[in-house]
Protein backbone atom coordinates (compact mmCIF):
# COMPACT_ATOMS: atom_id res chain seq x y z
CA UNK A 1 0.00 0.00 0.00
CA UNK A 2 2.60 2.91 0.68
CA UNK A 3 5.89 2.70 -0.95
CA UNK A 4 8.34 2.06 1.61
CA UNK A 5 10.10 -0.92 3.08
CA UNK A 6 8.53 -0.90 6.86
CA UNK A 7 6.42 -3.74 7.61
CA UNK A 8 5.71 -2.42 10.71
CA UNK A 9 2.02 -1.86 11.00
CA UNK A 10 2.97 1.52 13.24
CA UNK A 11 5.44 2.78 10.32
CA UNK A 12 2.68 2.21 7.62
CA UNK A 13 -0.11 4.14 9.26
CA UNK A 14 2.82 6.96 9.79
CA UNK A 15 3.38 6.73 5.87
CA UNK A 16 0.25 7.30 4.94
CA UNK A 17 -0.91 10.51 7.43
CA UNK A 18 2.26 12.20 6.39
CA UNK A 19 1.95 11.22 2.49
CA UNK A 20 1.19 14.10 0.62
CA UNK A 21 -1.43 14.89 -1.09
CA UNK A 22 -1.40 13.11 -4.60
CA UNK A 23 -0.18 10.17 -3.01
CA UNK A 24 -3.12 9.83 -0.82
CA UNK A 25 -5.18 9.97 -3.69
CA UNK A 26 -4.30 6.53 -5.07
CA UNK A 27 -5.46 5.86 -1.50
CA UNK A 28 -8.79 6.86 -1.60
CA UNK A 29 -10.08 3.57 -3.48
CA UNK A 30 -13.26 1.36 -3.13
CA UNK A 31 -14.29 -2.14 -4.28
CA UNK A 32 -16.17 -2.49 -7.47
CA UNK A 33 -19.53 -4.12 -7.51
CA UNK A 34 -19.50 -7.90 -9.08
CA UNK A 35 -20.89 -7.38 -12.46
CA UNK A 36 -18.05 -4.48 -12.53
CA UNK A 37 -15.41 -6.80 -11.12
CA UNK A 38 -16.18 -9.52 -13.90
CA UNK A 39 -16.08 -6.74 -16.86
CA UNK A 40 -12.90 -5.14 -16.17
CA UNK A 41 -11.16 -8.07 -14.30
CA UNK A 42 -10.11 -6.49 -11.33
CA UNK A 43 -11.44 -5.69 -7.86
CA UNK A 44 -10.85 -1.59 -6.56
CA UNK A 45 -10.62 1.53 -8.27
CA UNK A 46 -9.75 4.70 -7.32
CA UNK A 47 -12.83 6.89 -6.31
CA UNK A 48 -13.42 9.60 -8.53
CA UNK A 49 -15.77 13.16 -8.61
CA UNK A 50 -19.64 11.28 -10.89
CA UNK A 51 -18.80 7.75 -9.79
CA UNK A 52 -22.12 6.13 -8.35
CA UNK A 53 -21.18 4.00 -5.03
CA UNK A 54 -23.64 2.36 -2.27
CA UNK A 55 -22.82 3.01 1.13
CA UNK A 56 -22.30 -0.41 2.81
CA UNK A 57 -21.39 0.57 6.79
CA UNK A 58 -22.65 3.21 9.20
CA UNK A 59 -25.73 4.96 9.77
CA UNK A 60 -26.31 5.43 5.97
CA UNK A 61 -26.15 1.98 4.62
CA UNK A 62 -27.97 1.15 1.72
CA UNK A 63 -28.05 4.73 0.61
CA UNK A 64 -26.73 5.43 -2.97
CA UNK A 65 -25.83 8.29 -5.44
CA UNK A 66 -23.01 9.82 -7.04
CA UNK A 67 -19.49 11.46 -5.89
CA UNK A 68 -19.73 15.08 -5.18
CA UNK A 69 -16.42 15.73 -3.50
CA UNK A 70 -13.50 13.79 -3.20
CA UNK A 71 -11.12 15.61 -0.06
CA UNK A 72 -7.77 13.82 -0.23
CA UNK A 73 -6.67 15.67 2.91
CA UNK A 74 -9.04 14.28 4.85
CA UNK A 75 -9.37 11.03 2.29
CA UNK A 76 -13.20 11.25 2.90
CA UNK A 77 -15.55 11.35 -0.24
CA UNK A 78 -19.01 13.06 -0.25
CA UNK A 79 -21.83 11.08 -2.03
CA UNK A 80 -24.68 13.21 -3.37
CA UNK A 81 -28.22 12.49 -1.34
CA UNK A 82 -26.53 11.19 1.71
CA UNK A 83 -26.45 14.15 4.48
CA UNK A 84 -26.03 15.34 8.34
CA UNK A 85 -28.38 18.43 9.81
CA UNK A 86 -26.71 20.37 11.90
CA UNK A 87 -27.87 21.83 14.87
CA UNK A 88 -28.90 25.14 12.91
CA UNK A 89 -31.00 23.71 10.71
CA UNK A 90 -28.62 23.51 7.86
CA UNK A 91 -27.66 20.35 5.61
CA UNK A 92 -24.18 19.20 4.90
CA UNK A 93 -22.64 16.53 2.93
CA UNK A 94 -21.46 13.78 5.34
CA UNK A 95 -17.76 12.50 4.89
CA UNK A 96 -17.48 9.20 3.95
CA UNK A 97 -14.21 6.83 3.97
CA UNK A 98 -14.37 5.15 0.96
CA UNK A 99 -13.90 1.57 2.43
CA UNK A 100 -16.98 1.96 3.59
CA UNK A 101 -18.59 2.24 -0.14
CA UNK A 102 -18.93 -0.08 -3.21
CA UNK A 103 -18.75 1.27 -6.48
CA UNK A 104 -22.01 0.72 -9.02
CA UNK A 105 -21.13 2.59 -11.51
CA UNK A 106 -17.77 4.33 -13.17
CA UNK A 107 -17.92 7.56 -14.72
CA UNK A 108 -15.94 7.20 -18.05
CA UNK A 109 -15.28 10.45 -19.49
CA UNK A 110 -11.84 10.47 -18.68
CA UNK A 111 -10.34 9.16 -21.81
CA UNK A 112 -6.83 7.88 -19.74
CA UNK A 113 -8.96 5.93 -17.16
CA UNK A 114 -11.50 4.42 -19.76
CA UNK A 115 -7.96 2.63 -21.72
CA UNK A 116 -6.90 1.47 -18.13
CA UNK A 117 -9.23 -0.17 -17.06
CA UNK A 118 -10.46 -1.06 -21.14
CA UNK A 119 -6.98 -3.04 -21.27
CA UNK A 120 -7.61 -4.59 -17.78
CA UNK A 121 -10.81 -6.21 -18.93
CA UNK A 122 -9.07 -7.13 -22.45
CA UNK A 123 -6.54 -9.37 -20.33
CA UNK A 124 -8.96 -11.64 -18.79
CA UNK A 125 -10.72 -12.36 -22.08
CA UNK A 126 -7.11 -13.06 -23.88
Amino acid sequence: MVHNSSKQPRKQRKAVYNAPNHIRRKFIASHLNERLMLQYNTRSVTLIKGDTVTIMRGAKKGKSGKITAVDTTRMRITVEGVTIKKTDGTELGMKIHPSNVLITNLDLSDPKRRKRLETRGKLKEA
